[in-house]
């Protein structure tokens, strides 16, 4: 990065000394963070009085981690633009971001990016709770660098950094709002014929447990110890969020609903009895006179979407299931 702009203050440099006007001594954005525009799908850096501008629609960014080696690319063209600006004061927001742009500073020499491709790794931004070990997903890190990137210049000049020469611009870091996991200890039986599943709802999330142990884990009679099953392709734990509120009408339909629609699905990964992971464990009592109440933990699970995963701690409360004898 320090050479590529070095080398766009030499440039810059040879054109004061034509005009007069010009004058820069160096250009380095390394240690400057990534902005971005409120009302514009714009990113910027500011160093002195130098700009560096990426507008790109927010779509490209994923709300998922890239794989491994593996970033996504994004071709510069079209509404995707990359500029260097230079101005004769320090800019500020405003030079770029405001939907009328400041006149002032004045622009004293602009670079647009005539080809290249950009490369976006995405990792996940994690809070972890210091009491339950639970983490949550914050966030994304976009880490964005230009490849084979070619500028033109106002003299109507080119200027191509290829092959191993590349701008890394920086880090964009998009918050998210982490899924909310608001459920109650009320658990139900599903109400579906012949169907093994628990539900716990609230508004728009569901939290299911589809189980071909059903019968062995929830049985009419007391535990002396917890009864556990792992989680597997016939035990599944799967997180779901919508667009509306959902109910058990929903899963019992013949066809799948037209509304609401699925916003997110997490999958819980599978059980390993080795590790002491992915474990359904169920401790029964009874509730009254023909009724047992059968309690619900998930210990040591992790759920994954995509790329992406969370840990949902040592031990999670799932929920209580009401079931007559």
């Amino acid at each position: 990065m320090k050479r590529i702009l070095g080398l766009l203050a030499i440039v810059l440099f040879m054109n004061a000394c034509d005009d007069g006007e010009l004058t820069v001594d160096t250009i380095n954005f390394d240690d400057v963070p990534v902005q971005k525009c409120s009302q514009k799908e714009i990113l910027y850096k500011i160093s002195d009085s130098k700009m560096l501008i990426l507008a790109i629609p927010l779509e490209n960014f994923r709300t998922d981690e890239t794989p491994e080696g593996n970033p996504d690319e994004v071709e510069i063209t079209g509404n995707i633009q990359v500029v260097y600006r230079q101005y004769n004061a320090a800019p500020t927001s405003a030079n770029i971001c405001d939907l009328v742009t400041s006149a002032t500073p004045n622009l004293i020499e602009e670079w647009n990016a005539t080809s290249g491709t950009i490369q976006i790794t995405s990792t996940a931004i994690k809070s972890v709770n210091s009491i339950t070990g639970i983490t949550q997903i914050t966030g994304y890190k976009h880490y964005i660098v230009f490849k084979d990137i070619t500028f033109l210049r106002p003299d109507g000049s080119t200027q191509a950094y290829l092959g191993e020469d590349t701008f890394v611009f920086g880090n964009y870091n998009a918050t998210i709002s982490p899924l909310a996991f608001g459920f109650d200890e009320e658990a139900s039986k599903s109400t579906c014929d012949s169907d093994n599943r628990i539900f716990n709802f609230n508004s728009s999330e569901a939290f299911i447990l589809d189980l071909a142990d059903y019968a062995n884990l929830f049985q009419s009679s007391e535990t002396t110890t917890p009864r556990i099953a792992y989680i597997s392709a016939t035990n599944k734990v799967n997180y779901r969020l919508y667009s509306g509120t959902i109910n058990n009408a929903y899963f019992c339909a013949a066809s799948v609903p037209a509304t609401p629609t699925l916003a997110q699905s997490w999958i819980a990964n599978n059980g390993v009895e080795a590790e002491g992971t992915g474990i359904i464990e169920v401790t029964t009592i009874l509730a009254s006179p023909g009724f047992f109440e059968h309690t619900i933990r998930l210990k040591k699970v992790t759920m994954t979407k995509g790329n992406s995963n969370f840990y949902m701690g040592d031990d999670y409360l799932y929920g209580k299931v009401i079931t007559p004898e």
